[in-house]
């Protein structure tokens, strides 16, 4: 285990320093490219999550107050079946493919050979303070490399626990926690890595990948965004307001990458969605949601002013139909409703990162797409509608890291699906066999045997050799 202290910055990046060359050492000494070291690093690793789960859960609900149930679905959960369906497919996985030869490259065979990019820095959120950092963890780990975890200064409980129970499972040759903030991260992000992996804003996503770039070091960005929901007056209100719900406050109370940021509601049906809405409030989180033990807790009070500023903005303050109560000192902000504020006011601006939903009320599918295009590409675009031409509309004409159809959230659970962003969402993908993908160099080797070769390929060029070669410009043309 690596933790290093913060006070002297400078010692700090000498530490990184030698911290990375003793892991690029390990990767040398081929230990990390090996099954067997893989398989017992994911079985330690599920170990430690079905061992410690009281522990895990206690360390988020101090950090971020969230209820119990919540961690166990969204982070515990959903690490434990990372590492069951890497074990089992592991071996799969690793295997090299072999590819079709073209007639010119005879006799001889190709392949494609996944190769372990080597040291890995992996710096995780706060909003997810487990999964979101071990779960990339799980990828390294099955690419067979090294790496370093650094989680999130902002939830030092999780953080602690990590750095204390990691290396007690896992191989500390190979897998490194380094606590810290700022300028922790600053040494981190100076040192050459081979591949970084970060989750969090696009302005620290910025930071870090000018970082790489000095180093032409290949980068995984999960950055987040503004998700729109999109609702037309096909579907069940009650049955949509539901998954709303769910996905814009049960799960981290909006502080999610993934939760819905804003609707835009067809607008004959506007009135009875927000009644909805507010029945459902009620239904999940009762008539007082301060005193419900559902609900998390902003981060901390930085967040806190930021989400309140939004709320007082005058254009926005006058637009709450439901919530807008706060208490600084627990932290609380009520599940909010605010009704067709304009464009251009802060809460529109940037993703919201907290428990306040605007509705945009729109005349139709035209206009939700025209303002789904003005503004950056989501991580995420949920449709709720029946209609498959409007289903299919949104996923040709519109661009996001994933479209959920009459759904919220739930598609992160789908380790088929690739996880990550595009634009200023994010860029490259993670969640099963894409986690591997995530930290492999897929090398390509191609074999020719020690036999005659063909004539035509090598000079002199006579014309019949020429006439060979030119035989192939038109072969099978007439089966295309």
């Amino acid at each position: 285990m690596a933790i290093i202290e913060e006070e002297n910055l400078v010692a700090a990046a000498a530490g990184v320093e030698q911290l990375v060359r003793d892991l690029q050492r390990t990767v040398r000494s081929g230990i990390t490219k090996t099954e067997k070291w893989r398989i017992q690093q994911l079985k330690a690793l599920l170990k430690l999550i079905v061992e410690n789960q009281d522990s895990l859960l206690q360390a988020v609900f101090t950090d971020l107050g969230k209820p119990a149930h919540q961690v166990v679905f969204t982070e515990l959960l959903t690490l434990a079946t990372s590492c069951k369906l890497a074990i089992k497919e592991l071996k799969q996985w690793m295997a090299p493919k072999e590819v079709p030869v073209p007639p010119l490259a005879l006799p001889g065979t190709a392949f494609v050979v996944p190769e372990p990019l080597g040291v890995a820095l992996v710096i995780a959120p706060w909003n997810f303070p487990i999964s979101l950092g071990v779960d990339p963890l799980i990828g390294a780990i099955s690419a067979g490399c090294a790496a370093v975890l650094k989680p999130s200064e902002i939830t030092p409980t999780v953080s602690s626990i990590l750095a204390d129970l990691l290396p007690k499972y896992l191989d500390t040759d190979a897998i490194r926690v380094v606590e810290g903030g700022i300028p922790i991260t600053t040494a981190l992000l100076a040192q050459k890595w081979d591949k970084i992996f970060y989750t969090g804003n696009y302005t620290v996503g910025r930071i870090v990948m000018a970082a790489a770039a000095k180093h032409l070091t290949p980068v995984t960005l999960e950055l987040g965004g503004k998700s729109p929901v999109y609702i037309d007056d096909s579907v069940d209100l009650k049955v949509s307001a539901r998954r709303i719900c769910q996905g814009k406050w049960s799960f981290s109370d909006g502080q999610a990458c993934v939760a819905p940021d804003y609707l835009l509601v067809q607008e004959s049906i506007a009135p009875k969605l927000v009644e909805t809405l507010k029945e459902t409030i009620v239904e999940f989180f009762g008539e007082d949601p301060s005193t419900c033990a559902e609900l998390g807790r902003i981060v901390n009070a930085n967040h806190f002013r930021r989400l309140t500023r939004l709320l007082d903005d005058p254009r926005t303050a006058e637009k709450i139909v439901h919530g807008g109560e706060r208490n600084e000192q627990s932290l609380f902000i009520a599940p909010t409703i605010v009704l067709d504020v304009p464009l251009d006011v802060p809460v529109m601006l940037d993703e919201i990162f907290g428990p306040i939903l605007p509705i945009i009320t729109v005349k139709g599918v035209d206009e939700a797409i025209n303002i789904i295009l003005d503004l950056p590409k989501p991580l995420a675009l949920y449709v709720f509608s029946t209609n498959k031409a409007v289903q299919e509309r949104f996923v040709t004409e519109t661009s996001a890291g994933t479209v959920g159809i009459n759904e919220t959230v739930l598609h992160v659970a789908v380790l088929g699906l690739p996880f990550g962003g595009v634009g200023e969402s994010g860029m490259g993908a993670y969640h099963g066999k894409h986690s591997f993908d995530a930290f492999s160099h897929y090398k390509g080797v191609y074999h020719k045997r020690m036999e005659a070769d063909a004539d035509g390929t090598f000079p002199p060029y006579t014309s019949a050799r020429n006439n060979l070669i030119r035989s192939f410009l038109t072969e099978d043309l007439e089966e295309i």
